[in-house]
């Protein structure tokens, strides 16, 4: 972090103690994690400085307009390089070492307006900005904790919202079956490590995003369980139990976690990582995707997708590339 950013970043262990010693005494804090799970930021109501820190949450949406056009140009991983990484994935795949990883790569890119003003004109389920390092515009949740109850919304499945019958092209594509069927019984085994009647509520259902370049389609599922009366007090080691989220990672996750390190050359960060927030009862989270870092005086968007061995390699490129976008409209 830039010297003037306030807040220490703090290990595992001490985020853990901080969740768990806030959410007991009811304090609301917000809650930044990487994407290892190995350090972060918890940060109380009370030491929240919007010089700093600015974020929304599904509940919280809005956005606002600025007097002149994006600009948005991007400079991709080149299809060669991309190439080596996505067959490399594909050998750990065919050795049974993974039948699902989320191969994701930076891009550089240029745009005509800061990281502030981003946050500012973007409209995102998630929205969460970070001084000098990053915002996020983030549409797939992680967890949501209302009551007793632990909700997570995986989702797996993108396209082009303009390709002619794209709802039944992507809800029938033998592949993003296989990929997000993966994907719901991953979470549904790491939800039951912390919950109790584990029940996918919904399946496969679509979502549709406006971006600064087309409209999108994506495909979620909501899947829940019961969590323990006294959950608060075990509220950090809960969510670090289900981290890294399954669905920016893969299955089986502890193997494939390996394949990711070997295949993307690139150290993730915070991105694919949670942030979320907790209001003193409940929790609502997110996972890091749509992501733009600064990076010295260069910003990088990180993005990525699910590699199965059905995966084809142009189709792949071609989804990273697509995903390289911020939702104006």
């Amino acid at each position: 972090m830039p010297e003037q950013f306030p807040y220490s970043i703090l290990k595992k262990q001490q985020i853990i103690q901080q969740m768990n010693n806030l959410a007991v005494s009811r304090l609301p804090f917000l809650f930044i994690i990487d994407f290892k799970a190995e350090s972060g930021f918890v940060i109380p109501e009370t030491e929240l400085d919007e010089q700093y820190i600015h974020f929304q949450t599904d509940s919280d949406l809005q956005s606002n307009k600025i007097n002149r056009c994006v600009d948005w140009q991007i400079k991709p991983v080149g299809f060669d390089e991309y190439r080596q990484k996505f067959d490399y994935v594909q050998q750990q795949i065919h050795l049974g070492n993974s039948f699902l990883t989320n191969l994701t790569q930076p891009t550089n890119i240029y745009t005509n307006i800061s990281l502030f003003e981003l946050y500012q004109v973007g409209s995102s389920k998630y929205k969460l900005w970070l001084n000098n390092r990053f915002v996020v515009f983030s549409p797939e949740t992680f967890v949501k904790i209302y009551n007793r109850t632990i909700s997570s919304f995986p989702m797996k499945g993108t396209i082009d919202a303009s390709l002619p019958n794209a709802e039944k092209q992507i809800l029938n594509d033998p592949k993003e079956k296989a990929e997000h069927a993966t994907i719901v019984d991953l979470i549904r085994n790491d939800l039951s490590l912390v919950a109790e009647q584990i029940n996918v509520k919904r399946y496969r259902y679509i979502d549709k995003i406006s971006t600064n370049k087309h409209d999108l389609l994506q495909v979620s599922s909501e899947i829940e369980g019961q969590l323990p009366g006294n959950f608060r007090e075990r509220l950090g080691d809960i969510l670090f139990a289900l981290l890294p989220a399954g669905s920016i990672c893969g299955a089986p996750k502890k193997k494939t976690l390996e394949v990711i390190e070997q295949a993307e050359g690139y150290e993730r960060g915070f991105y694919t990582g949670i942030w979320g927030w907790f209001d003193g009862q409940n929790l609502d989270s997110a996972v890091m995707i749509r992501f733009v870092e600064q990076v010295d005086d260069n910003l990088v968007f990180k993005s990525g997708g699910g590699i199965t061995a059905q995966s084809e390699l142009m189709k792949e490129y071609e989804e990273l590339i697509q995903k390289v976008y911020v939702p104006v409209c």
